[in-house]
């Protein structure tokens, strides 16, 4: 039994893996998302002609108490000041408290468009930053928080 799930789990590894023509990165939280634990992640920028979707990658456990999530967010050249920061509600759970996204076990993962067809200015590094901008100081039942960059399909 455990052979089949072994074999299932290196198999959904190979099939989940990014493609040519989008980048993840994730950090984790170890389960507790501090206020003032801002996540940045860079990406380098080598195409701009194509615009991009960005999509932020949330982990949640059953020890989230909230049926949505509140974040700050932006977008910046590497060497450049903050001009515009977002500020987003995503909804992680039905009004029936299950929760959305995909998983197995408690832990879902669940996939937010930030910026749909995007159009990086220039080539380079940015910095892609989320802050949580809930009421509570330690946000308890946050597992990896991620940023999925994808090239946008033709309209």
């Amino acid at each position: 039994m455990h052979k089949y799930f072994l074999i299932f789990f290196v198999s959904m590894l190979f099939v989940s893996c990014s493609g040519d023509n989008e980048e993840v990165s994730m950090k984790s939280l170890d389960g507790t998302w501090n206020k003032k634990n801002e996540l940045k992640f860079e990406v380098n920028i080598v195409e701009t002609q194509a615009p991009k979707n960005i999509i932020f990658v949330i982990r949640n456990n059953n020890d989230y108490p909230y049926s949505n999530l509140f974040v700050k967010a932006y977008i910046k050249a590497e060497n450049q000041k903050v001009f515009k920061t977002d500020t987003l509600n995503y909804v992680l759970a039905k009004p029936n408290g299950e929760w959305l996204g995909e998983g197995f076990g408690e832990t879902k993962e669940i996939m937010f468009l930030y910026k749909n067809r995007y159009a990086f200015p220039a080539k380079g590094k940015y910095i892609i930053s989320i802050t949580q901008a809930m009421r509570a100081e330690d946000l308890k039942g946050i597992e990896d928080v991620g940023v999925k960059i994808e090239n946008a399909k033709q309209p």
